[in-house]
C-alpha cells in the first residue's frame, strides 16, 4: 500500500430510480436494475465458466472489484453449497473503496437478495467488520469459504495482495463514472496475481476496458450482456501472473507441522493448522499452560493502538485485535476473552490534544475508536482517572493459562515434553532432537516459536546465519503485581493502559503491569518490581492507591518478553531452509499477535490468499 495514509470513505446509502442502490459519488446504480443476483448468475459466474471450471480442485480463489453490497459474493457462496463437485475452500477477496456500514448494509441487502439467500446475507452482515482501512478476513463453512474485504482504493490495494486467482469479476461502476477501477495500470496489477488459465468476466464492454485487459495479457472477447446491456467482456490470462503467489506446503500431501514452543506464538500456530486439516506437534519443556511459562499469569490485554502516520505497528496492532477477536471469541468458557474495551490515556495531561487530534486525522469510526475526556474516561472505567484517551472498544481482557490450554487441545494438536536442542534434515522431513541427541518429534514443516531461544536453536542447527535481526533479540524479564480488587472500588470495567496498564478483576485481584528489567539473570517476583508495578497504577488514577503497610509484598507473576529490533514480531519462512518457518519477537504484545501470525502462516501454506498487505508481510518477515 502507499505509505501516505488515506482515511476510509464509508458508502452513502441512497435509492435510485426502481429503489435499486445508488451511490451519489459515481453518479450510478449498485447493480442491475434487472435483477441483482441474475446478473451475478450470468455475468460473473457463468462468465468465468463457474461452476464447472472449479471441479475437483482443492483451492478456488476468487478476486472481485467492488464488494457494494455483497451480492456477487452471495451468489457464488451458494454455487458453491449447491455444487457437488466444488472445491474443498473457496476464497474470495473484495476490494472496496466506500464499504458501507453494517445497518445499512444490512437495510438494502434485505430488499435485494432473494429469500433462498437470506440466511446467507444474515451471516455476512453479523461478521461485519468496522469500517477500517486494510485487509478483513471473515470465515464461513467452518473456514472452508472466506472473504477477505479490503477496505480502501483498489490502485492501492491490488498491488499489496498476496495471492494468487483463478477468476475475476470486474463490477467497479461505470468507466466514465470510476476510470481508476478500469486502468491499465490496475488490471496489470490484478493480472500479475493471475493463476495460469485464470479468467475474467464483466457487465462493462468499452473499448479502453478491452484494451486494458488485452495490454496486461489477457485475451479477450465479446458476449451477449445482461438485461440492458448489450454486450459484456470475458478474457483468459493463459500464462498467468508474475507476482509471487503464498508458499506451498512443504512435505506435500503430508500436512504435519512439528512446532517448538507451547506459549502464544506456538499455541496460535498449532490452532489455526489444526482447524485447517493439519496435524500440529507441539514441542516444549513444559508444554501444559497450568505448569509452563505462563502458570500464574492471571490475565492479559489484547489491545489495538493508533499512530498519526498509521505505520505497520499500529496496523498490525489493529489487524492483530481483529483476529483474535474472530479466532478465540467462540473458545469455551475463561478461555474466551473477554470484550471489556479499553481505554488508553494519554502520556501526560499536554499531550492528550495531540492524541485527540490523531484520531481527527484517522478518521476511524467512532465504534471502533474514540476520544474520550477524563470525566467520561472514568466513568466508563468506573475508577477516577487522571487523564482523557482512546477508547477502543475491541480492547480485550484475557487469562492465559486457559486461553493456552484451549488453543493447545484444538482436535489435530498433539503436546509433547521435550527440550528441541537441534533441527536436522532426514530426507523429507524435519527431526527435534535433544541433548543427547535423541528423536523427540519429527514432520515435514517446523515452525520454530520457542521466543528468545529461537535465535540458539536456529544457529545449533545451522540455519538462519543470514537473519541479522534475529541475531539482535534480546530477553527482557518483566512482572505484573496483583492487587486486591476492593482497593480499586471493585477494579476497573475495562482496561486501563498508558504508563503501565491495570485490568479487570479476575478472581477478585487486578492485574497492574508491568516491569521492564534489562540484563536480569532470571525472571522473579520481587518487592521492587510490586512497587514500580503500584507507581505505575497510581500515574493511571486520580487518587492514589489506599496503602496496605509498609513493607507490604503483593503477589504477581513474572516472565519474559522476546524484543526485536523495531518491537514487530519476525513470521515467516526462514531463508535457505525449505520447511522451516519462524514466529519470534512478539515482546509485550504476544497474544495480540498470535492469532493473526498463526492464520498468516496457515494461510500460505494452504495456498490461500494472504491476510495481510505486502508491506506488512515484508516488515515482519525473518530478517
Amino acid at each position: 500500500m502507499s505509505s501516505a495514509y488515506e482515511p476510509l470513505i464509508p458508502a452513502v446509502a441512497e435509492s435510485g430510480p426502481g429503489g435499486v442502490p445508488y451511490s451519489a459519488r459515481y453518479g450510478d446504480i449498485y447493480h442491475s436494475a434487472q435483477g441483482a443476483l441474475a446478473q451475478a448468475g450470468h455475468v460473473f459466474l457463468r462468465g468465468n465458466a463457474l461452476p464447472g471450471r472449479w471441479a475437483g480442485r482443492p483451492v478456488f480463489s476468487v478476486c472481485e472489484t467492488g464488494f457494494g453490497l455483497g451480492l456477487n459474493f452471495l451468489a457464488l457462496w451458494d454455487a458453491w453449497r449447491r455444487d457437488v463437485a466444488r472445491p474443498r475452500r473457496l476464497h474470495m477477496v473484495s476490494l472496496e473503496a466506500h464499504p458501507f456500514a453494517r445497518a445499512d448494509l444490512e437495510r438494502l441487502a434485505a430488499g435485494a437478495v432473494p429469500a433462498g439467500l437470506r440466511p446467507l446475507a444474515a451471516q455476512l452482515v453479523a461478521a461485519w467488520p468496522p469500517l477500517l482501512p486494510g485487509l478483513h478476513r471473515l470465515e464461513f463453512e467452518e473456514g472452508a469459504v472466506t472473504l477477505t474485504l479490503g477496505f480502501g482504493r483498489a490502485a492501492s490495494l491490488a498491488p499489496a495482495l498476496c495471492a494468487r486467482f483463478d477468476a475475476y469479476f470486474l463490477d467497479g461502476f461505470a468507466p466514465d463514472r470510476n476510470p481508476e477501477m478500469w486502468s491499465p495500470r490496475l488490471m496489470r496489477d490484478l493480472a500479475n496475481l493471475a493463476a495460469p488459465g485464470a479468467t475474467a468476466a464483466t457487465w462493462c464492454s468499452a473499448g479502453a476496458v478491452r484494451r486494458a485487459l488485452q495490454a496486461a495479457g489477457f485475451a479477450v472477447e465479446r458476449r451477449p450482456g445482461f438485461g440492458a446491456k448489450r454486450e459484456m467482456t470475458v478474457a483468459t490470462h493463459a500464462a498467468g501472473g508474475r507476482a509471487a503467489a503464498p508458499a506451498a506446503a512443504a512435505g506435500g500431501s503430508d500436512r504435519h507441522a512439528l512446532i517448538v514452543g507451547a506459549g502464544p506464538a506456538g499455541a496460535g500456530m498449532a490452532q489455526a493448522l489444526a482447524l485447517r486439516g493439519w496435524r500440529a506437534t507441539v514441542v516444549d519443556p513444559r508444554p501444559d499452560p497450568r505448569t509452563g511459562a505462563h502458570a500464574g499469569h492471571a490475565a492479559a490485554a489484547v489491545t489495538p493502538l493508533v499512530a498519526r502516520d498509521d505505520n505497520p505497528r499500529a496496523r498490525l496492532a489493529r489487524a492483530g485485535a481483529l483476529r483474535a477477536a474472530a479466532r478465540w471469541g467462540g473458545l469455551p468458557g475463561a478461555a474466551a476473552p473477554l470484550r471489556c474495551g479499553t481505554i488508553q490515556l494519554a502520556r501526560t495531561c499536554a499531550r492528550q490534544a495531540d492524541l485527540a487530534s490523531t484520531l481527527d486525522i484517522l478518521r476511524f469510526p467512532a465504534d471502533w475508536a474514540r476520544w474520550m475526556d477524563a470525566p467520561e474516561a472514568s466513568a466508563r472505567a468506573g475508577l477516577p482517572l487522571a487523564r482523557g484517551g482512546v477508547f477502543f472498544a475491541a480492547g480485550m481482557r484475557i487469562r492465559p493459562v486457559e486461553l493456552l490450554r484451549a488453543l493447545l487441545e484444538t482436535p489435530g494438536v498433539e503436546c509433547r515434553p521435550g527440550r528441541v536442542e537441534r533441527l536436522a534434515p532426514a530426507g523429507a522431513q524435519w527431526q527435534a532432537l535433544d541433548a543427547g541427541g535423541r528423536v523427540i518429534a519429527q514432520a515435514p514443516l517446523v515452525v520454530v516459536a520457542n521466543a528468545a531461544a529461537a535465535a540458539g536453536l536456529l544457529a545449533a542447527s545451522g540455519l538462519g546465519r543470514d537473519l541479522p535481526g534475529l541475531a539482535a533479540m534480546h530477553a527482557l524479564a518483566g512482572e505484573i503485581t496483583l492487587l486486591p480488587a476492593d482497593r480499586l472500588e471493585g477494579g476497573p470495567r475495562c482496561i486501563v493502559g498508558g504508563d503501565g496498564y491495570l485490568l479487570p478483576a479476575v478472581d477478585g485481584r487486578c492485574v497492574a503491569g508491568s516491569t521492564y528489567v534489562r540484563g536480569a539473570a532470571e525472571a522473579v517476583v520481587t518487592f521492587g518490581g510490586g512497587a514500580e508495578n503500584i507507581e505505575r497504577t497510581n500515574g493511571l488514577l486520580e487518587r492514589p492507591l489506599a496503602s496496605g503497610g509498609p513493607g507490604e509484598k503483593l503477589p504477581g507473576w513474572a516472565g519474559w518478553r522476546a524484543v526485536l529490533p523495531g518491537r514487530l514480531p519476525m513470521v515467516g519462512a526462514v531463508p535457505q531452509a525449505p520447511g522451516i518457518w519462524l514466529a519470534a519477537g512478539y515482546a509485550s504484545r504476544g497474544f495480540s499477535w498470535a492469532a493473526l501470525a498463526g492464520d498468516l502462516a496457515a494461510a500460505a501454506l494452504c495456498g490461500e490468499p494472504l491476510p495481510l498487505e505486502r508491506d506488512l508481510l515484508a516488515a515482519i518477515a525473518p530478517r
